[in-house]
């Protein structure tokens, strides 16, 4: 997989969530509906949390988008910090949606601190 100029979000990233306006700014495209294997979460915390793996897997509901190329490098470093990837608690991954996109997209890290209960249907819109 080379670089992907695509992202996967599946929570507070995605039109209308809390930190979409930290994206919009940097993407190309209407986005589309994708999926990626893994599992979802509810973090209690007004946040989800996924990881990307096909052992045990369901699908992770979501939408992909393109980004721009010329702004590509600073979308990530600013995404990396609103999403915590540089504090470990996210981590910016590549992934393959279900539709044959490479893209990246933020899986949960670690912090014992916080409960994962287990969202549904692996979409967080509709939990």
């Amino acid at each position: 997989m080379s670089d992907p100029r695509h992202l996967f979000v599946y929570g507070t990233l995605r039109p209308g969530e809390v930190r979409w306006p930290f994206l919009e700014p940097f993407v190309v495209d209407g986005g589309a509906d994708d999926i990626v294997h893994g599992h979802l979460f509810d973090t209690g915390l007004g946040y989800p949390a996924a990881t990307f793996t096909s052992v045990g897997a369901s699908p992770v509901a979501g939408r992909v988008y393109a980004l721009s190329v010329d702004t590509l490098a600073q979308a990530l470093i600013e995404l990396d910090i609103v999403e915590g990837a540089v504090r470990g608690l996210y981590q910016r991954v590549p992934i393959t949606t279900a539709t044959g996109i490479d893209a990246w997209a933020y899986q949960f890290g670690a912090d014992p601190d916080i409960t994962l209960v287990p969202i549904p249907g692996g979409d967080w819109l509709t939990r």
